[in-house]
């Protein structure tokens, strides 16, 4: 059952000014950050994006099933049948089962701390703040320092992991003629869950054995798996049969290792069933778009808040009067955020330019029009901000 404690704490006007002015450091150093982080995420999508398209040029469709010494270091393309000479074994809690790899997560039962702050201005400039702090039991994957929570008193934790998680291949796992290396190994399948069993259980570990108990397909290390107690601990298994997989590597005699592109990344990707060489490259092509609207808009995100940021002054200003100080704050964030935007176009426009000249100078024009539009929102804030 959650518990909570709340604080209630006061800042007056002259300390709200001194805190915002420092604020103006954060986005000092945030905005040029994010800059050099755009322009170097265009850059390694062009790389990767160059890397999958020579790849896909120098990419050869070989059989699994025997080693030809001739395509030695030339990237190649197979579909076969990944098999374990022998069981994955867990050596901490002596479970061994036919995969090619065994995943293990332990989890730790814990208080957890969570915190929920609500601020309110107030006639003057001065601001109260309310920090809630509720406090749960939950199950984790780590261990949580309850010293540091903000009342620790009756939330104490104990208790650590036992060997913490893992990712164990198969000593020997082969796809057709081929063996596959340890690191191409772990990156295979989607696991799905193996519950333990009796059996599991009488191969423990001596020093296990004595308070574990078999609980929804885990190991539940503890008292009374339906009270769970701080310190608790449970373990649970996941397994990646042996089936049928594609590669995408260099060959390297008989087994594989990452294909290195003039253009610069490194190709070898690995997909669990019988998938063709265009796939693999047309899944590759969309993770690599994706990651790089996920940096875009990371960028700016935090170069809108540095600018935020560096206007906050006017707003703390503004709030000896609550309702202006809201309003100067709501015209500020509108104008941060068509900044960062505008900037934001600017920098992947001026990066496309040197390889895709129409769609870069398209962005240029998006850009200047996002730099006009703001500087009209800033002339139409001057009267209101007065």
């Amino acid at each position: 059952m959650a518990d909570s404690y709340t604080e209630v704490t006061s800042q007056n006007w002259f300390s709200r000014i001194g805190e915002s002015i420092k604020g103006i450091l954060f986005g000092i150093i945030v905005i040029p950050v994010t800059i050099v982080v755009l322009w170097f995420n265009e850059g390694r999508a062009l790389t990767t994006a160059n890397s999958l398209k020579e790849g896909k040029a120098d990419m050869i469709h070989v059989a699994a099933d025997k080693v030809d010494p001739a395509n030695n270091k030339k990237l190649v393309h197979m579909t076969g049948e990944a098999k374990a000479d022998g069981p994955v074994v867990d050596t901490d809690y002596g479970v061994s089962v036919p995969a090619l790899r065994l995943v293990r997560t332990e989890e730790i039962y814990q208080w957890v701390e969570n915190k929920k702050t609500e601020k309110k201005e107030k006639v003057g400039g001065s601001e109260e703040t309310t920090t809630t702090y509720t406090y749960d039991k939950k199950w984790v994957d780590e261990p949580v320092k309850s010293s540091e929570f903000k009342k620790p008193e009756g939330h104490t934790n104990e208790g650590d992991l036992i060997s913490g998680n893992a990712n164990i291949s198969a000593e020997k796992v082969t796809l057709g003629a081929f063996s596959v290396p340890e690191d191409f190994v772990k990156q295979m399948g989607s696991p799905i869950k193996r519950a333990v069993t009796d059996a599991d259980l009488a191969t423990l570990p001596a020093d296990l054995k004595e308070g574990t108990k078999i609980q929804d397909g885990a190991f539940y290390i503890g008292p009374n798996p339906k009270e769970p107690k701080v310190g608790d601990v449970r373990v649970s298994f996941e397994i990646v049969k042996p089936g049928t997989f594609s590669i995408l590597a260099a060959q390297l005699g008989e087994t594989f290792e990452p294909y290195q592109t003039k253009a610069g990344d490194a190709i070898d990707f690995i997909e669990e069933g019988t998938v063709s060489a265009e796939t693999m490259f047309k899944n590759a092509a969309s993770a690599n778009s994706m990651i790089t609207w996920l940096v875009r808009f990371l960028g700016f995100l935090f170069m809108a808040f540095g600018f935020m940021a560096i206007m906050r002054p006017l707003s703390v200003l503004g709030s000896v009067i609550p309702f202006i100080g809201s309003i100067i704050g709501m015209g500020t964030g509108l104008i941060s955020f068509v900044l960062a935007a505008a900037i934001s176009f600017l920098v992947i426009a001026i990066a496309w330019i040197f390889v895709r000249p129409l769609l870069g100078i398209a962005m240029l024009a998006l850009a200047i029009g996002a730099f006009i539009y703001t500087r009209k929102l800033a002339a139409a804030s001057k009267p209101a901000a007065a």
